[in-house]
């Protein structure tokens, strides 16, 4: 049998059509992004600065209060009275608007922004769905595959903590552009036609281990951006504290963001909720690996960096729950992990020889 036959190359066409069509959309999100940011009204974004800036200090001078008193005049002045804690505490850093801009300018090109990205997860959705349909499968047989799914995917996670109200509007600018950016290299340097499955792949574990290795990779990105911006926006804070003036783009930046303590909150959860999933995941593919191969791990690249990469991210969230451990030791540890995800991902697959190379790029 001819199994390049078994193609629909019209399906396949679309598919094509459609990841370009919602890269065009998504490159309209990142300038609707953008002008949110920009043109976004600065008045809630100052009171971070305000926060850590303000010393403790007395009320403004009042007039004092005159009392004659026989035939003399007493002058009684009003006691201080604090404001603010001392310089240095950071309990009471508030969360920036997250990007939301806060006036109706701002949050017009924000709402745009999302509902472009919305689109965009559409249309790149149907790119994946009709690159599934023209061969008939699972739309993960090579990294050009694996690549627009992941993306999608990532976008997916976004939406849906949209939807369930959290405060994640600084995720998109970051995300449209690695979306962008994975879209760009899958549809150049990765780009592979579609095509049938090397035998080794037709197994009903194709669609329950790829699929969480997806999707485990989308979210351990979320976290990772989170982590990110947690460095930035803890080093801002910390100069805040010391008396220090960051520059106007930092100001303007990085007060938007959650206060450093909620994002890194943010990404501890993320990268928790996920992490036995992750677990299953490897767990799965060693169970793959015992029907295909005999055996359940052979120390094979990918599985090697599989495991490297649980086990960098079980140091995180050990290290995370550590007193000793906590802010930017344990970023830096997650930071680390998911390094070594996209490593497992980019590195083992292009540059190392294993039994996981028979689908190419």
């Amino acid at each position: 049998m001819n199994l390049a036959a078994a193609t629909n190359e019209n399906l396949a066409h679309i598919s094509n059509v459609l990841i370009y069509s919602s890269m065009a959309v998504y490159l309209l999100a990142f300038f609707a992004n953008m002008a949110e940011w920009i043109f976004g009204s600065r008045s809630k974004t100052g009171r971070a600065a305000a926060a850590l800036t303000q010393q403790p200090q007395a009320k403004a001078a009042a007039p004092a209060v005159q009392v004659k008193k026989n035939g003399g005049t007493a002058v009684l002045e009003r006691p201080q009275v604090v404001t603010r804690a001392a310089s240095g505490s950071r309990g009471d850093v508030p969360d920036g608007p997250g990007a939301a801009a806060g006036d109706e300018q701002g949050d017009l090109y924000g709402r745009i922004a999302i509902s472009l990205t919305a689109l965009g997860f559409l249309i790149e959705f149907g790119g994946v769905l009709t690159r599934a349909l023209s061969v008939q499968r699972a739309p993960w047989g090579n990294m050009y595959e694996f690549s627009i799914t992941f993306s999608t995917v990532a976008v997916g996670v976004y939406l849906v903590l949209l939807a369930m109200k959290k405060n994640v509007r600084w995720l998109g600018l970051p995300l449209v552009i690695t979306v962008l950016l994975d879209l760009g290299l899958a549809t150049t340097v990765l780009y592979t036609a579609s095509d049938q499955l090397v035998p080794a792949l037709h197994s009903y574990w194709l669609y329950i281990h790829v699929s969480t290795a997806i999707f485990c990779g989308a979210v351990f990105y979320v976290g990772a951006v989170g982590t990110l911006l947690y460095l930035f926006k803890d080093s801002y804070e910390n100069k805040l504290v010391k008396g220090g003036k960051p520059g106007r783009f930092a100001t303007s930046v990085l007060e938007r963001l959650p206060a450093s303590a909620s994002l890194d909150k943010f990404s501890y959860r993320v990268n928790a909720a996920v992490f036995p999933l992750w677990t299953f995941t490897i767990i799965a593919g060693a169970i793959w690996a015992g029907d295909a191969w005999g055996r359940y791990w052979e120390w094979d690249p990918k599985e090697t960096w599989s495991f490297i990469t649980w086990v960098a991210y079980a140091c995180y969230l050990h290290a995370r729950a550590t007193a000793g451990w906590k802010g930017r030791k344990a970023a830096y540890l997650a930071l680390i992990a998911f390094g070594c995800w996209l490593f497992n991902y980019y590195g083992v697959n292009i540059f190392v020889s294993g039994k996981h190379s028979y689908a190419g790029v």
